[in-house]
């Protein structure tokens, strides 16, 4: 249940970062049992414009100071990622649950970090992983749980853009503050999708490729210093492999986003959804409904629910952490050209 100092038993929750913490204030004000009680961010006008948008009263341009006068029982952090592990570890200890945007931190012994000082605080960690949340996702997972694709050994996903840097010059390209590019940033949207399809099995080892063909070539590149394509295999403990391609910039036809997924006894895609299997001898296809579910707001629907309820969330931080491991391993398999493992 939420704590003592919840009105009406309202959760009371917080927003560090109102960018794409824009999207967690839509999802927190159409949820019943959620009261915005404060927002933080660096950028004081855009935070009170922000804050006369959804109609709340407290607002901090210093995250910590928030922690010690908001008294919230949860906090959205949704600032650049370098800002993941400290804002995210303040905010367990100071008692609340957190979810967290992708990706849980740069480098998998942040993420660690983060997932200890949740387990010392007693609190809930999850993850801001919106494609697990989505209806076409939710019926796939409920096809491949009752087996309709037998033992799924191998998944295909990637997130390409034709054209599409974010912010070149910003925190996104610029790998003290982002970690990398579209792998950190796309590509652990696809991963953690083909991941929680497949049940979220161990990841041993990773192989991969990065390449900046573009970002420093173009205007305000001159301190570009991330990828702008990546390709990882990864391999998993039960035998399983998947392989994971992410770019902001890369002469295909048009931006595309995919998963695939090839099992014993079927196959399936999502964007658009479908089956590929067998019946009565013959190779059939299929087209499952399935209902329009927009994935951010659903998450926070969930996240508030767990917090409420003390519920295990469904994109837990541990998840993140095996994400952000696979994304180390990439990376350092791209400097040294050899397989890298994860422990």
């Amino acid at each position: 249940m939420a704590t003592e100092g919840s009105i009406n038993g309202k959760v009371r929750v917080g927003v560090v970062g109102v960018g794409i913490g824009r999207l967690h204030l839509e999802g927190y004000r159409k949820h019943p049992d959620a009261e915005i009680v404060a927002i933080a961010d660096v950028n004081e006008d855009r935070a009170r414009a922000t804050a006369k948008e959804f109609g709340i009263s407290q607002v901090y341009t210093d995250y910590e100071k928030m922690l010690q006068e908001a008294h919230l029982d949860a906090l959205s952090v949704c600032t650049p990622n370098s800002l993941h592990a400290p804002v995210a570890i303040a905010a367990f200890q100071a008692g609340c649950s957190v979810i967290c945007e992708k990706p849980i931190a740069t480098s998998a012994a942040e993420g660690e970090k983060m997932v200890r000082a949740a387990r010392d605080a007693g609190k809930i960690f999850m993850m801001g992983f919106n494609n697990r949340f989505r209806g076409d996702t939710q019926v796939l997972k409920k096809f491949i749980e009752e087996g309709a694709l037998g033992n799924v050994y191998y998944a295909k996903t990637g997130w390409l853009r034709r054209r599409g840097i974010p912010g070149m010059g910003g925190w996104f390209t610029t790998r003290a503050m982002s970690g990398g590019g579209p792998l950190i940033d796309l590509g652990v949207h696809v991963l953690d999708l083909a991941l929680y399809l497949m049940g979220n099995p161990k990841p041993v080892s990773a192989y991969g490729s990065t390449y900046a063909e573009f970002g420093p070539k173009m205007p305000g590149g001159e301190n570009y210093d991330v990828e702008d394509l990546a390709s990882g295999l990864i391999k998993f403990e039960n035998g399983a492999t998947v392989l994971v391609e992410a770019s902001w910039a890369s002469n295909i036809a048009q931006e595309t986003s995919y998963t695939t997924l090839m099992g014993s006894l079927g196959g399936a895609d999502l964007s658009p959804l479908r089956l590929y299997t067998e019946m009565n001898g013959e190779q059939v296809d299929i087209q499952p409904q399935h209902p329009n579910i927009n994935g951010h707001e659903a998450e926070i629907k969930h996240f508030v629910d767990c917090v409420r309820d003390g519920k295990q969330p469904l994109a837990t931080g541990e998840h993140g952490l095996d994400v952000i491991k696979i994304l180390d391993a990439i990376y350092e398999s791209a400097q040294t050209g050899k397989m890298a493992a994860i422990s």
